[in-house]
């Protein structure tokens, strides 16, 4: 596996944490950041996570708009909170960091779904994130 992909991993842990908790996502990346400092072969890892959960804290009300708009009759609040953090993940990888071409975002958040949500959600991230793309 590699170290974008354990750092989608670690960032989808960090999303799905907050979010189903109910905390302030900045309160538990720092957490995170804290923990990440006494590993550090896992170092690689957490500094490409730690970039996406900032970027998703930075651009969140764009990246909610752009899902909202293409996840055609589905509100953020009624989607599965895996799918939500998949999406945000996904949707700020496309829209904000050229270094990720859309398709590799695309597949790997898809995959992620697959692995930890429900038997539709790889279809479903599938279709929001391909909107997403090919509107950018």
């Amino acid at each position: 596996m590699s170290a974008r992909t354990k750092a989608r991993k670690r960032a989808l842990d960090i999303l799905f944490q907050a979010d189903v908790r109910g905390e302030d996502l900045g309160v538990i990346l720092a957490a995170e950041a804290k923990r990440a400092a006494s590993e550090p072969a896992r170092e690689a890892s957490w500094l490409y996570a730690r970039e996406i959960v900032d970027g998703i804290i930075d651009q969140r009300d764009e990246i909610d708009e752009q899902i909202t708009t293409f996840a055609k009759d589905w509100s953020l609040a009624r989607m599965p909170a895996v799918d939500r953090a998949l999406l945000r993940i996904g949707a700020w990888e496309i829209l904000y960091n050229d270094a990720v071409p859309a398709a590799v975002a695309i597949d790997e958040a898809v995959e992620l779904a697959k692995e930890f949500s429900t038997d539709d959600s790889g279809a479903f991230v599938h279709g929001v994130l391909g909107r997403i793309s090919r509107a950018s």
